[in-house]
């Protein structure tokens, strides 16, 4: 049995997949903000919860943000910044009295969805999240490619590709830069330039809302946004050229924008066509879970 957790800022999400990829048991819990110590209990407990549940011991995987520096040894790049700077994958095993693999959270959804979902028996998976923040992950023949540095997939912290006048030098980011995809194509990011431009102040569900509504400044909005995340999903594809290109996190669900997406894409890319399918995830949010469980997949 493999045994997924996916650590994210909000929650802790747990699966236990049987080898065929059936679900044994699932369950979520909140995450311990700020408590690194509370956050290592936490998915102990979760782990143990979830074999009681399935009946059996199995393989743990972690999905988790940021990484784990091969210099160090301690997580770098994460968002839930109490993780940073922290022995986290000795400290599991310590706690968990077993090994664990652990991974980016946007690997984590390229394996998921490369091993049994919208990337299935495809060579190259490039699975990128659109949410409350911006990542993305490889997974090449259903293993995450984590990259010497672990840094292969950081997209979402290279800038906006060919900036016009107006988008420089972009809205700062947590990283300290500025400009960062991940100011321009998260949802956050998509309400932000809604209310720069017209003084409203609502969230990304409500530009989508009016979207649909027919309200006119919704729809720039929306062809800005589309416009911005076509260049740069067009950057990856020049230099990775992926099989598919699946994506993830909230927007995904959001039909008009995934329906946009090629013809926003095919002019930036350096190529005399583009026929890359986009697909949405198979599994949705249970994505980067399961993907956390399949860590185990191979050797």
């Amino acid at each position: 049995m493999r045994i997924g957790i996916d650590l994210g800022g909000t929650k802790i999400a747990g699966i236990a997949l049987a080898s065929d990829g059936t679900t044994r048991a699932e369950q979520r819990i909140a995450t311990p903000r700020d408590d690194y110590a509370a956050t290592l209990t936490a998915i102990a407990g979760l782990v143990c919860d979830l074999e009681a549940r399935a009946g059996a011991p199995g393989t743990v995987g972690i999905g988790m943000p940021g990484a784990i520096s091969p210099r160090t040894g301690l997580v770098k790049n994460a968002n839930s910044v109490w993780l940073n700077g922290r022995p986290f994958a000795q400290d599991l095993e310590r706690g968990l009295a077993r090994p664990v693999r652990l991974e980016n959270d946007a690997n984590c959804l390229a394996v998921s969805e490369a091993v049994d979902g919208a990337g299935a028996g495809l060579p190259v998976v490039w699975a990128i999240i659109l949410g409350t923040g911006v990542g993305s992950g490889i997974a090449l023949r259903g293993r995450a490619l984590s990259g010497r540095d672990r840094i292969a997939g950081e997209w979402g912290h290279n800038p906006l590709p060919s900036p016009r006048d107006d988008e420089r030098p972009g809205p700062a980011c947590y990283c300290g830069r500025h400009g960062c995809l991940e100011t321009w194509v998260s949802g956050p990011a998509l309400a932000a330039d809604h209310a720069r431009r017209t003084g409203t102040a609502t969230r990304g569900e409500g530009v989508i809302a009016a979207l649909r509504a027919g309200d006119a400044e919704a729809r720039a909005t929306v062809d800005r946004y589309l416009d911005r995340l076509g260049r740069g999903i067009a950057h990856g594809v020049n230099l990775i050229d992926p099989d598919v290109i699946v994506i993830g996190g909230g927007l995904s669900r959001v039909p008009e924008i995934l329906a946009g997406l090629p013809e926003r894409v095919a002019p930036h890319v350096f190529s005399d066509a583009f026929d890359t399918p986009i697909r949405p995830s198979r599994y949705g949010d249970a994505s980067g879970v399961r993907g956390a469980a399949w860590l185990w997949n191979r050797p």
